[in-house]
């Protein structure tokens, strides 16, 4: 775990440096039991112990994720927008930027396409 000075905001408008603290995914494998689990959505690490019993998929769904990269499963199941609020009550830090992965290009060239080509494919003219 390391902690380093980042930009962030007060919530009144005014920037001020709020440490975020980068966590190893081999830390976060550790966190994985129903004693304590962390899961990575999207780059950011979620202490989700406290949810665990309020989940309203069950703790088994949480449980399967622990102390893994949960991001294609969360958007799998297609959390609504209040879900992605709470979400924000359990982060803990950021994934250290050495154990990020990019996404594949693959997936991306298919959202680019998707984005501008249309779901026919064909550009609109």
């Amino acid at each position: 775990m390391a902690t380093v000075g980042g930009s962030g905001s007060d919530g009144k408008g005014q920037g001020v440096e709020t440490p975020v603290t980068y966590y190893r995914l081999e830390e976060v494998a550790k966190r994985n039991s129903l004693k304590e689990i962390w899961l990575v959505i999207h780059g950011r690490v979620y202490d989700v112990t406290r949810f665990l019993n309020e989940h309203p998929g069950g703790e088994e769904v949480l449980l399967e994720q622990a102390g893994a990269d949960a991001s294609e499963s969360f958007e799998d199941v297609g959390h609504s927008l209040d879900a992605r609020e709470m979400l924000k009550q359990y982060y803990i830090g950021d994934v250290h930027p050495n154990d990020l992965k990019p996404e594949s290009d693959s997936k991306v060239r298919s959202h680019l396409f998707l984005l501008f080509a249309g779901p026919t494919g064909f550009s609109p003219s």
